[in-house]
């Protein structure tokens, strides 16, 4: 009866590991923290631009929490009045009156000030819906007008079925609104959800809702290829309406030029600058603004471009190649793909396999990570198993030509291939010599040698006690299997 117990307790944990919530807390993570990593992309920016500067004016007045629109309580977000809180049931008359300024006054003079630069409008759909002055304004200067959802309200814990109708309803008024629907999307007060049920309406260019990088990047959200244009939450006149953020606007002036300056030296890189009618619109914050519209004018290779430009500039020259992802994949095909990562050695992917993958996994360094900490945390004899599963260098497998293809190769890449009798001679002594020593063969990364500095290893690291050659053939061994993991994530 014990025995039964522990049984069908055995039973059920594997069924728990084989069910598609198990695999998606133990096995899988899906964020990236990767990205484009060490190289990033040439943007190759039209005109040989060094740096594409997008400037983002939030259209919200309107829009925001009030139970004139049917809200629970009034809006307590972005105002002067830092710490405000939301009032249950009843009207807050004096942010009302602060988000009606940015409608009534600072719309117009930001407008004035960038109505000959293209600039992106997030706007809000019921806000556009309460001004078609300023609508009317956008269209006749030729901003790009995204949207900023239905309402500018919190969806973090919003179901998705109720997220999807907002958003196809912002998509409805919108286009009745403006004329034409919105090719690019920003929530903002977003869920986990929302770039997902974005892509899926098939609808945006771009999606924005991202903070994750200085340059654009695609998203696989199932069957959709989605560009994401990353905004901005530092650059952002927002933080003058948060604690410890922008106190005047030399300060705001002063962040956006070190942020310039940084990126402009890197070269190939996007400046997002958030703006919001209420907080910037205000004359002590417009001149700084203003300042760092003429500094960034005052350069060579500057292109000021709208959210939509810049998509269609990304999609033109970096568009998205799906290919098979190794945290993607079913163990079968994971283990028939990098089974072999590791000399005759299948276990090591098996293994891998069962580990926390990501995106981060899926080029030739994140997996090779992931192998080599399987390799590293098995017992002495597994990891013994893998040395001995290696040929000898030039021996006797080579001659008849029974190396696996990544062995032929790799010895053919220092010519041992092509060895005279002579060398052969010596290569079939060492190797005898070694094995008699040390239990193993010799193994070393040919590509990272020639013949002469493989003999030279060879003869001195014949020299070594057992426990310091045996931490450098495991040595050797992950480093060949980084080899083979370019060859094969070389695209």
């Amino acid at each position: 009866s014990l025995f039964l117990f522990y049984f069908l307790y055995l039973c059920a944990i594997i069924r728990q590991r084989e069910s598609p919530r198990w695999r998606k807390i133990m096995n899988r993570y899906p964020r990236d923290m990767t990205g484009y990593g060490p190289t990033p992309p040439e943007a190759q920016w039209p005109g040989g631009a060094r740096i594409a500067v997008q400037l983002v004016l939030n259209y919200e007045e309107g829009g925001e929490n009030n139970i004139l629109h049917g809200d629970a309580a009034s809006e307590a977000f972005l105002s002067e009045i830092v710490g405000a809180a939301a009032w249950p049931n009843q009207r807050h008359w004096n942010m009302e009156s602060i988000y009606e300024y940015g409608a009534r006054a600072g719309f117009w003079r930001l407008h004035r000030m960038m109505k000959g630069l293209p600039v992106t409008v997030y706007g809000v759909a019921t806000a556009l819906a309460r001004a078609p002055e300023q609508v009317a304004a956008m269209l006749s200067t030729g901003w790009e007008i995204a949207s900023h959802g239905l309402k500018w309200v919190e969806y973090k814990d919003a179901n998705p079925e109720d997220e999807a109708a907002d958003m196809a309803e912002a998509i409805r008024l919108h286009t009745e609104v403006v004329g034409h629907p919105p090719h690019g999307w920003y929530t903002g007060r977003c869920s986990e959800n929302t770039v997902r049920l974005a892509a899926e309406t098939g609808q945006f260019k771009y999606v924005s809702d991202t903070y994750a990088d200085d340059l654009p990047y695609w998203m696989e959200c199932g069957e959709t290829d989605q560009l994401i244009i990353p905004y901005t939450l530092d650059a952002n006149d927002m933080r003058f309406a948060t604690p410890q953020g922008f106190n005047s606007g030399d300060q705001f002036y002063s962040y956006l030029k070190d942020s310039f300056d940084v990126l402009y030296a890197e070269g190939g890189r996007m400046m997002s600058i958030g703006l919001h009618c209420r907080l910037i619109g205000r004359p002590g914050r417009a001149a700084a603004l203003q300042r760092f519209i003429d500094y960034a004018n005052s350069h060579d290779g500057v292109w000021f471009a709208t959210r939509e430009q810049i998509a269609d500039h990304w999609n033109a020259t970096h568009p998205h190649k799906r290919f098979a992802r190794p945290s993607a994949m079913t163990r079968e095909d994971f283990v028939a793909a990098f089974g072999g990562v590791f000399e005759h050695s299948a276990w090591v992917a098996e293994r891998a396999h069962r580990l926390e993958l990501g995106p981060m996994h899926d080029s030739a360094t994140g997996l090779h990570n992931a192998l080599c900490r399987v390799f590293r945390s098995a017992d002495a004899n597994k990891r013994l198993g893998v040395l001995t599963a290696h040929p000898d260098l030039a021996g006797k497998l080579a001659a008849a030509k029974r190396l696996t293809a990544s062995s032929t190769a790799e010895q053919a890449s220092a010519g041992l291939d092509a060895l005279t009798d002579a060398q052969r001679e010596s290569f079939s002594t060492l190797n005898t010599a070694y094995v008699t020593k040390h239990g193993f063969p010799f193994i070393i990364a040919a590509r990272d040698h020639t013949k002469d500095s493989i003999l030279a290893a060879f003869g001195a690291r014949l020299n070594n006690d057992r426990a310091t050659e045996l931490e450098e053939a495991c040595r050797q061994v992950e480093r060949i299997a980084e080899f083979r993991l370019l060859d094969l994530l070389a695209n």
